[in-house]
């Protein structure tokens, strides 16, 4: 532990008021401010007993903290980083960076000219049993990988959708919950080079996606599936398998497999199959699996963004990183417009 860092959160809906109880919770953070235009906002950081401000100019006006939560809509990712980053403070901006690659570009260069720490919010990095899954794909066990399956199937009820910008473009799945996926895939098997997909909104009828099927093709020569639907009644999901939400009930099912020819790895369950000897189809499997402590992963973050901006200690996903994840979304959703191959971007 070292100084206390003082961290101020834009943005007073769901996902920011975990980051604020998280702020409260990690010793060396405290929350200095909530920054909301709503009533709502006003109310929580009341509640809270921390100083309101209805926008970012007046806190940069009125007060510094040492970091900023970045919890708006995503369509104001862009503008709040970069007004962050002129002013120069550290930023962690919830995923995804932006709703656009160029955007997203855009505030990348600006943290990077100005030398500015900029974090993206794809926490479940810091979940330890990705870390153990890591670990494992990185040690060998699995040999040279294969392929990849991700599975995000759960049921959004129908009071999800009465928030309008939820039935609208870009705020389906894609964006909220697949990208969590992509990040993870690349973090554990390397670089996606190209897609396939295809899309629907049949049952509900929005105008955003409720279903999609992805083809992957890693830089390594894997491949992968990931199957994404928002109105399947189904266990497995991250936010239903992995346990660090308690909002959602925990399950026993796995919703990543990464397979090698050495062996394979079920995640969260971190149970790894292998022949003992000789590898083959008639060789009996040996599982084994692996059990790492629970810690909240969004916990994890605050304390690293804290070392980040007061220890200099590198981001474990840089405004970089999650440009690179937002470059795959952005090839699949041009595979799901033109019914073909996407390839991603590497500029």
């Amino acid at each position: 532990m070292g100084r206390t860092v003082r961290l101020a959160v834009l943005g007073a809906g769901l996902i920011g008021r975990r980051h604020a109880e998280h702020i409260r919770a990690v010793a060396d953070a405290e929350l200095c401010a909530i920054v909301d235009p709503a009533p709502a906002g006003v109310e929580f950081a009341a509640r809270t007993g921390v100083r309101h401000f209805p926008d970012l100019s007046a806190l940069l006006a009125a007060d510094r903290p040492d970091g900023i939560v970045v919890a708006t809509p995503n369509t104001m990712h862009v503008a709040n980083g970069l007004e962050a980053v002129a002013a120069g403070v550290p930023v962690l901006v919830e995923k995804p960076i932006a709703d656009d690659v160029e955007s997203g570009a855009r505030l990348v260069a600006a943290a990077e000219a100005a030398n500015v720490p900029l974090l993206v919010g794809h926490h479940r990095r810091h979940n330890p049993v990705i870390r153990a899954a890591k670990a494992t794909v990185e040690s060998g066990k699995l040999g040279r990988i294969v392929a990849v399956h991700g599975f995000f199937w759960l049921m959004k009820p129908d009071e999800y959708f009465d928030v309008a910008w939820r039935r609208a473009a870009g705020a389906g799945p894609m964006l909220i919950n697949f990208i969590h996926d992509v990040d993870l895939l690349r973090h554990l098997c390397g670089e996606v080079e190209q897609v396939h997909a295809l899309s629907s909104n049949a049952i509900r009828g929005n105008e955003v996606e409720e279903t999609c099927v992805v083809l992957l093709r890693f830089a390594n020569g894997a491949l992968g599936t990931v199957s994404v639907s928002d109105t399947v009644v189904g266990p497995w999901s991250w936010e239903q398998t992995a346990g660090e939400n308690p909002a959602y009930p925990q399950t026993d099912q796995a919703c990543y497999h990464i397979g090698g020819t050495h062996g394979s790895l079920s995640i969260p369950r971190l149970e790894t199959w292998s022949n003992d000897g000789k590898r083959g189809w008639w060789e009996p499997l040996r599982a084994d699996r692996a059990f790492v402590p629970p810690e909240d992963p969004l916990r994890l973050q605050i304390g690293h963004f804290c070392r980040v901006i007061r220890d200099g200690e590198a981001p474990l996903v840089s405004g970089r990183e999650g440009l690179e994840t937002l470059k795959v979304v952005a090839a699949v959703r041009e595979a799901i417009r033109t019914g073909g191959a996407a390839r991603v971007s590497s500029r």
